[in-house]
């Protein structure tokens, strides 16, 4: 299997709020930028659409090491997700991302690496701009200003 890097990192402005997430893919000397948006989201919920997004976009199996700032995505992949399947995501948040974050997983082996948020880190500071920037975009366009 192909092993890649998954820089991950999510924003939400109000929370919830205008929603902005990021990905950032590296294999090799290839590196694939994955972000968007949502009108009404908590910090959480892009946390962790940032990195269904970004396992979407795997073409293959694949040993992924993801770098994430979200205690929340780290340590429910790593340490709760198991517990959640079991009773069905029964009384636990974002049941739906959760489910999708089990589909598009499956194939992959995932590795979480927590790092601390806004020190220093470079490609978890560029996913914090983009997912800021996107979560702005949509906060211009809901109040009908275009650039």
């Amino acid at each position: 299997m192909k092993s890649v890097k998954l820089f991950c990192d999510g924003s939400s402005l109000g929370n919830p709020g205008y929603g902005g997430y990021c990905g950032i893919l590296q294999y090799a000397d290839k590196e694939k930028i994955i972000a968007g948006g949502e009108e009404n989201s908590t910090n959480n919920q892009m946390e962790l659409k940032a990195v269904i997004e970004s396992l979407k976009c795997l073409k293959e199996p694949c040993n992924v090491e993801l770098y994430s700032d979200s205690k929340y995505v780290c340590d429910g992949i790593s340490s709760w997700l198991d517990g959640w399947v079991k009773k069905d995501f029964d009384k636990i948040k974002n049941p739906d991302l959760w489910r999708e974050y089990v589909r598009v997983s499956r194939c992959h082996h995932i590795k979480t690496i927590w790092v601390k948020g806004h020190n220093g880190h470079i490609e978890n500071e560029r996913c914090d701009k983009i997912a800021k920037e996107w979560a702005l975009k949509y906060k211009k366009v809901s109040n009908g200003q275009n650039d």
